[in-house]
């Protein structure tokens, strides 16, 4: 797996954070200079001895903002829920030479005041399982049959969504100017950061350095979820989500690899991006990328693990696509113990053959030959990414009918009643480590009421 060169992630333990390193924001927006040193001890003569020296800043800020606590620094506005998650612990730093970076990384691990650190992998995306087709002529019907599959127009005919409630979608961006999108996206931002002209057998192209807030989509993977999700059903079936809100967040730039255009995005960009939605109030995040357990080396920290423990200690519901290898493995965000983690099937409710398996699976929804939004037009797609957002939909309109009720909804609550009221697979054939069926909205929607009843008679 590529990594950004001369870069890695580090997360101090807890009460060893300085208070003098600035965040990302205070460095990319307002031109505040990186720290050239952090603990004026041990970790900063192991990067200056194997590094040729460093700059170092702090990946995320604080959920209270500078106006809500005037004087104090950002180190210090951490609450006890970043702390505690870590992510007010984790800090980006980039060194002078990368040759020794692989012995820097060994070496700052041995440190007491270093919980982990890793180089700043670099995630690819789409996580598609065959190449998509581009602006065909759309099929109605073949549109219309995964979401009847699900139940999804008997469930919107239960629970149209609220705007209040907004999904997080952290993916490529989206093509804002679709005819399907447009006047649908919340305002969204774009953290995606990498100044290598190559990343392995990665070229980058197009936007992937500029400091800007546009979270325009240059690959076209965002977009085909964001049409799952929030369409306006001009062309194609309305997106499953209803009235309910979405926020695109641009964490993954556009790559060539073999002639193809795929998404690219460092595991801080993906987490930074991560951070401040959450921060933004979203109650649903729906992650389509991953990384694959096996392609890490040994000692290093499973992606994701900081920003994925904030998320859930503030409520909000993960989605992640399982993967497209057809194997049993642990893709991450998909395998952390609180993602609901999603696998994929055809139109006859099996499993489809490059839906990555395991025991942390959780459900399957149709992934096979999904019509949605191509950056212009439409397009016919397939793979585990485009099943996860169809979950991510039900987890909103959940989420909307238990605070139509007055009734809170936990992450653990919700992650329950879709496994609980999934319809059966088809077959009993090659059907494990798939979960316990296929996503149905409207039973789960119907189970959230008994549930709710119940609970209100006891």
């Amino acid at each position: 797996m590529p990594r950004v060169p001369r870069r890695l992630v580090l997360t101090l333990r807890l009460g060893e954070l300085p208070d003098h390193l600035p965040s990302l924001r205070e460095v990319r927006r307002e031109g505040v200079a990186m720290a050239t040193r952090i603990d004026g001890g041990p970790i900063d003569r192991l990067l200056s001895h194997h590094g040729g020296g460093a700059r170092a800043l702090r990946l995320h800020s604080a959920r209270v903002t500078r106006l809500q606590r005037p004087g104090v620094p950002g180190a210090r506005r951490f609450d006890d829920v970043e702390q505690l998650s870590g992510v007010a612990r984790v800090l980006r730093v980039e060194v002078a030479h990368d040759e020794a970076l692989p012995s820097l990384v060994k070496a700052l691990a041995q440190v007491t005041q270093v919980e982990h650190v890793a180089p700043d992998w670099v995630c690819t995306t789409p996580f598609d399982a065959r190449r998509a087709v581009s602006s065909p002529p759309l099929d109605p019907a073949a549109a219309r049959r995964p979401r009847a599959l699900m139940r999804l127009p008997q469930a919107l005919a239960l629970q149209r969504g609220d705007p209040s409630v907004v999904i997080g979608l952290v993916d490529t961006g989206v093509a804002k100017g679709h005819a399907e999108l447009a006047r649908r996206m919340r305002r969204g931002f774009d953290t995606v950061d990498l100044d290598a002209a190559t990343l392995g057998d990665l070229t980058l192209v197009g936007d992937n350095a500029s400091r800007d807030e546009d979270p325009d989509d240059e690959v076209g993977h965002g977009s085909a979820c964001a049409g799952i999700l929030r369409a306006n059903g001009n062309g194609m079936p309305g997106g499953g989500a209803g009235l309910c809100g979405l926020t695109p967040v641009r964490v993954l730039g556009a790559a060539l690899q073999g002639g193809r255009r795929v998404g690219v995005g460092a595991l801080a960009n993906i987490d930074a991006g991560m951070k401040r939605i959450i921060d933004l109030g979203v109650q649903v995040i729906n992650m389509s990328f991953g990384t694959p357990e096996s392609s890490l080396n040994a000692d290093d920290p499973r992606p994701h693990t900081e920003v994925v423990r904030y998320a859930i200690a503030r409520g909000v519901l993960l989605v992640a696509a399982s993967g497209n290898s057809g194997a049993v493995e642990r893709y991450y965000p998909a395998a952390h113990d609180d993602v609901i983690a999603v696998g994929a099937v055809d139109d006859t409710l099996r499993p489809c053959s490059f839906s990555t398996r395991g025991e942390h699976v959780d459900l399957c929804a149709p992934g096979l030959d999904i019509w949605t939004c191509g950056l212009q037009g439409y397009t016919c797609v397939s793979g585990t990414s485009f099943a996860a957002p169809f979950v991510a939909a039900a987890c909103a309109l959940l989420v909307a009918h238990a605070e139509s009720r007055a009734w809170p909804l936990d992450p653990h609550t919700a992650r329950e009643i879709l496994v609980d009221s999934a319809r059966p697979f088809d077959s009993t054939r090659d059907t494990e480590g798939c979960g316990a069926g296929v996503l149905d909205v409207h039973a789960a929607l119907t189970l959230l009421d008994r549930r709710i009843d119940a609970a209100l008679d006891s």
